[in-house]
C-alpha cells in the first residue's frame, strides 16, 4: 500500500512539474510575427522591443505590456463642419495614413495616438479651410493636404507615430450654396456657347471675305491675261500685216523698177482714180467734180494710151516670133 501511495504521489508531481514546465516555456518564449512590435516590461518598467521572430523573456519577471503594428494604417477621420474664409459653412470628410515608426515613444508618448492624431487632424483641417475661401477649397485640395500633414507630423514625432498622407475624400457645401453654383457653372456653359458661336460667325465671315478676295483676284488675274493674250495678239497682227504690207511695198517697187513697171502703175492708179469717182457719182445724189478737170481728162488719156499700148504690144509679137 505504501508502494502504491509513494507512486501516486511521484505521478502527482510529475504532472504538476510538467504543467509548471510548459507554463514556464509558453511565457519564456515569445514568437512576434512579421511587421509587429511587443514592448517589454520588467518589472513595471521599460525593458525592451521584441523584433520579428523568436524572442526569450523572463516569466513573471517581464511581460508584454504593448503589441504595435507597424504596417500602414488608413485612418477614417469623422466629418466636420468647417467655416471658410468668406463664412460658408463646408461639410469635410477626409481619410489620414500613418504608420508607427517608434514602438516605445507609441507606448509611453501618449495615451492614445490614434486618438491624438484624429483630433489633431480636425483642428488642422479647421484652421486650413478657415484661411481660403469657398472656391480655393475645391482647387487647392492638394495645398490643404499637404498642410494637414505637415502640421500633424510635427506633433506626432513624440507619439512615434509618422504620418504619410491625408486624403479629403468630400468636400460637401450647403444645399443653397450648392444650387448658386450650379447656376453659375450653367452660365458659364452658356457664356461660353455664345463665345464659340460669335467666334464660328467670325470664323465663317472672314473664310467668305477671303474667298471672295481671292476669287477677285483670280478673275482680274484672268482679266489681265486676257487683255495681255489680246494685247499680244493685235501686235501678232499688226506686225503681221507691216510685215505683208512691207513686202508688198517691196515687191511693188522691184516691179516698178523693172521695164514697164511705171507705166503698169500709172495705168493701175488710174483706173483706181476712175472706180472711185464713179462709184462716188452713183451712190450719192450730189456729184463731186474735181477742181481741175483737165487732170481727169489727161489722166484718163494717159489711161487710154497706155492700154492702147498694151494692145499694140501684144498683136506685134506675134509678128516679131514670126
Amino acid at each position: 500500500m505504501l508502494d502504491v501511495a509513494n507512486l501516486s504521489n511521484f505521478v502527482i508531481f510529475a504532472v504538476v512539474f510538467l504543467v509548471v514546465a510548459v507554463i514556464f516555456v509558453t511565457q519564456c518564449v515569445k514568437v512576434v510575427p512579421q511587421q509587429t512590435a511587443w514592448v517589454v516590461e520588467r518589472l513595471g518598467k521599460f525593458h525592451s522591443v521584441l523584433s520579428p521572430g523568436l524572442n526569450v523573456i523572463i516569466p513573471f519577471i517581464d511581460r508584454v505590456a504593448y503589441k504595435h503594428s507597424l504596417k500602414e494604417v488608413p485612418l477614417d477621420t469623422p466629418s466636420q463642419v468647417c467655416i471658410t474664409k468668406d463664412n460658408t459653412q463646408l461639410t469635410v470628410d477626409g481619410v489620414l495614413f500613418f504608420q508607427v515608426t517608434d514602438p516605445q515613444r507609441a507606448s509611453y508618448g501618449t495615451s492614445n495616438y490614434v486618438i491624438a492624431i484624429t483630433q489633431l487632424a480636425q483642428t488642422t483641417l479647421r484652421s486650413v479651410v478657415g484661411r481660403m475661401e469657398l472656391d480655393k477649397t475645391f482647387e487647392e485640395r492638394d495645398l490643404i493636404n499637404r498642410s494637414v500633414v505637415s502640421a500633424i507630423d510635427e506633433a506626432a514625432l513624440n507619439w512615434g507615430v509618422k504620418v504619410l498622407r491625408y486624403e479629403i475624400k468630400d468636400l460637401t457645401p450647403p444645399a443653397v450654396i450648392l444650387q448658386a453654383m450650379q447656376q453659375q457653372i450653367t452660365a458659364e456653359r452658356e457664356k461660353r456657347a455664345v463665345v464659340a458661336a460669335s467666334e464660328g460667325r467670325k470664323l465663317e465671315q472672314i473664310n467668305l471675305a477671303t474667298g471672295a478676295r481671292e476669287a477677285a483676284i483670280a478673275q482680274s488675274e484672268g482679266e489681265k491675261q486676257a487683255e495681255i493674250n489680246k494685247a499680244e495678239g493685235q501686235a501678232a497682227a499688226t506686225l503681221a500685216i507691216a510685215t505683208a504690207t512691207a513686202e508688198a511695198l517691196r515687191r511693188v517697187a522691184d516691179a516698178t523698177n523693172a521695164p514697164g513697171g511705171m507705166t503698169a502703175v500709172n495705168l493701175q492708179v488710174a483706173e483706181k482714180y476712175v472706180e472711185a469717182f464713179a462709184k462716188l457719182a452713183k451712190e450719192g445724189n450730189t456729184l463731186v467734180v474735181p477742181a481741175n478737170l483737165g487732170d481727169m481728162t489727161s489722166l484718163i488719156t494717159s489711161a487710154m494710151t497706155i492700154m492702147k499700148g498694151a494692145d499694140g504690144q501684144k498683136t506685134d509679137a506675134p509678128k516679131q516670133i514670126q
